[in-house]
């Protein structure tokens, strides 16, 4: 029987790039996963978290915690939902011993999708084909506090087809943080041209990232820019045949 998993897809995923959902769930399945999507999701919390509105990043991760707790593993397209679930719930319970023990009974069950396939599912060759050129950009979440650098290398590497271009820039922010982006528009307006410019000089036709907000930052600058290159999340790429 195949092992069962929940699919917690990101706000941002649900919104506005679904086609990442669908290419995780089916890259999971060709897994020999069974997947579920639980429909009473909504948000980790994290943009209330981020902005100091504690008590309302609570009530979020209640629910989270009530939708999920009960799930064998729960597998998430983004690193940075995953570090908000992972390591920043139990700072939000810290002082709800009941609600923490739920947190902790959780949080080793949640994934994010590249490390999921690696170190769960134990696959790196998921039988994906794109010809093109592309080159892969560090979020800073999934790189910073989940430790996510060669992983989804290693999964690229599998990819027929598929040439990897390093950035000289490949670890640095795009710019845009959620609310940084609104916050410091001007700033995170300029974090992304740097990073524009590190994805030219590579010669890259696509950007690849697991986290789908900086791919929309990324992809807003390339389209200002008025350049012909594409993003893809890791999920949309290994899924392609």
């Amino acid at each position: 029987m195949a092992k069962r998993v929940s699919l917690f897809v990101s706000c941002i995923v649900d919104q506005v790039f679904p086609n990442v959902g669908l290419a995780m769930a089916d890259v999971l399945e060709r897994a020999g996963f069974d997947v579920g999507f639980p429909e009473a999701q909504t948000c980790c919390g994290q943009p209330a978290f981020n902005s100091g509105y504690r008590e309302e990043a609570r009530q979020v991760a209640l629910h989270f915690l009530d939708v999920f707790s009960k799930s064998e593993n729960v597998v998430v397209p983004s690193g940075s939902c995953t570090a908000m679930i992972t390591h920043h719930f139990a700072e939000l319970f810290s002082n709800d011993q009941l609600n923490l023990a739920r947190v902790h009974a959780l949080e080793s069950r949640v994934y994010e999708f590249s490390r999921f396939l690696l170190d769960v599912a134990k696959v790196e060759d998921v039988g994906a084909r794109l010809d093109d050129v592309v080159t892969y950009h560090d979020s800073c979440h999934a790189l910073r506090e989940l430790k996510i650098k060669q992983g989804p290398r290693r999964l690229l590497s599998h990819v027929r087809g598929l040439e990897l271009r390093e950035m000289d820039a490949a670890e640095e922010c795009c710019g845009f943080g959620g609310t940084f982006s609104v916050k410091f528009a001007e700033v995170s307006g300029g974090m992304a041209r740097t990073k524009i410019d590190s994805i030219v000089r590579t010669g890259a036709r696509t950007v690849v990232s697991i986290d789908s907000s900086c791919l929309m930052q990324i992809q807003g600058a390339i389209s200002r820019a008025g350049l012909s290159v594409r993003t893809l999340h890791l999920a949309e790429v290994l899924a392609s045949r």
